[in-house]
């Protein structure tokens, strides 16, 4: 039971990172945070029927938040890449290693606080409607993620 609940939380762990670390890749990769927040905001005007309101709404939130999330997205790149670093350096250096994954957890946990905020500021210009398709979509990418993480079947 400890092993299996220490093995879930080291993927859990190992999965988060590389996620963090694949958006900071993608933000450079595609323009920048703007690049990455218009193809979010066609994604969501197509599937959610946004208004033009509504879009600039979103927008105004974008513009308003964006300020607070470069900072921690240009530290999980330099993170990342200093983890990267170390790795390649030579002999395991665990004291270093556990220094630069609690950066990287603290730099997280902030992104996600940043996102919850904007999340909710956006939900509030959605309507009823699109809230319950909203919720919809966050289900099946749920149940998407769930079958990803799913164990591996026992030998």
């Amino acid at each position: 039971m400890k092993s299996t609940r220490v093995r879930i939380l080291t993927i859990g762990a190992a999965l988060i990172l590389a996620v963090a670390a694949a958006i900071a890749q993608g933000m450079h990769g595609h323009g920048g945070p703007r690049g990455d927040f218009n193809h979010m905001l066609a994604f969501y005007t197509k599937h959610l029927d946004l208004s033009s309101a509504q879009q600039d709404q979103i927008k105004a939130i974008w513009e308003k938040e964006k300020p607070a999330l470069q900072p921690l997205m240009q530290q999980m790149h330099q993170n990342h890449a200093d983890m990267r670093a170390l790795a390649a350096s030579g002999p395991f250096d665990e004291a270093k290693t556990r220094v630069l994954a609690t950066q990287q957890a603290q730099t997280m946990i902030e992104m996600q606080v940043q996102h919850a905020r904007i999340k909710s500021e956006m939900m509030q210009v959605l309507s009823a409607d699109q809230k319950a398709k909203f919720a919809e979509f966050e289900a099946k990418r749920e149940a998407r993620m769930k079958e990803h993480m799913a164990p591996p079947p026992a030998d």
